[in-house]
């Protein structure tokens, strides 16, 4: 089940539009909304774009696109794969609505909250996981969610952890600079043998021939 859904603006993290299920006892997600602000302050353009924070019953799913944050609590039993196609969804949407308009430096908290409308419609298709319209996407490639960073909730915000990338990208990128430095020493190494080669060739041939002529 989806819970609530916000919708932020990263740089500035300026809320923009939001929906909660209006069956959900508000009193029971206090928690858990307290714990998305935080996630949202922690957020920043490098961080991961997607991520998922397990915090008790309920995961924390969040996506970064187009200079936006959209987080979602859903129960920890909702697939991890429609939530993120469901924020994607609403990405897709809000930017085709709202995108030229996103940057300006004048908007109110909650300028789009008539977003809610398309928000909740789109809840209502992804409310069952067993109709056959969420079966299908569950079972189609729309998301890798195996390559999504799972983080729990106490690492995050009590332990200190980050959602940053710079870390790991950059000891990917020293990895791979020395792995391609290597590359090109043995590319550079393997020109230079079938450059000169024929040259050691022919003179090793030269040699012997001088050889055999006048000094055998």
């Amino acid at each position: 089940m989806i819970c609530s859904t916000t919708i932020v603006r990263v740089k500035d993290k300026l809320p923009l539009a939001a929906s909660t299920d209006d069956s959900q006892n508000q009193s029971d997600l206090t928690k858990y909304t307290t714990e998305e602000k935080e996630i949202i302050r922690k957020l920043n353009e490098t961080s991961e774009p997607r991520a998922s924070i397990e915090s008790g019953p309920y995961n924390h799913h969040y996506l970064i696109a187009n200079g936006l944050i959209y987080i979602t609590i859903c129960e920890k039993s909702y697939p991890r794969k429609l939530a993120f196609t469901y924020l994607d969804e609403l990405d897709r949407e809000f930017i085709n609505s709202y995108g030229h308009r996103i940057d300006q430096p004048d908007l109110r908290p909650f300028a789009f909250i008539n977003f809610d409308n398309f928000i909740q419609k789109t809840k209502r298709v992804y409310e069952d996981t067993r109709t056959s319209v969420n079966l299908d996407k569950l079972n189609s490639e729309l998301q890798d969610v195996t390559r999504v960073m799972t983080k729990n909730i106490e690492d995050l915000l009590y332990r200190g952890d980050s959602l940053d990338r710079m870390t790991n990208l950059s000891s990917s990128l020293r990895a791979e600079s020395s792995k391609y430095r290597k590359a090109a020493k043995q590319i550079n190494f393997d020109a230079m043998i079938r450059q000169y080669a024929p040259v050691v060739g022919a003179s090793l041939i030269f040699v012997f021939l001088v050889y055999w002529i006048f000094l055998r």
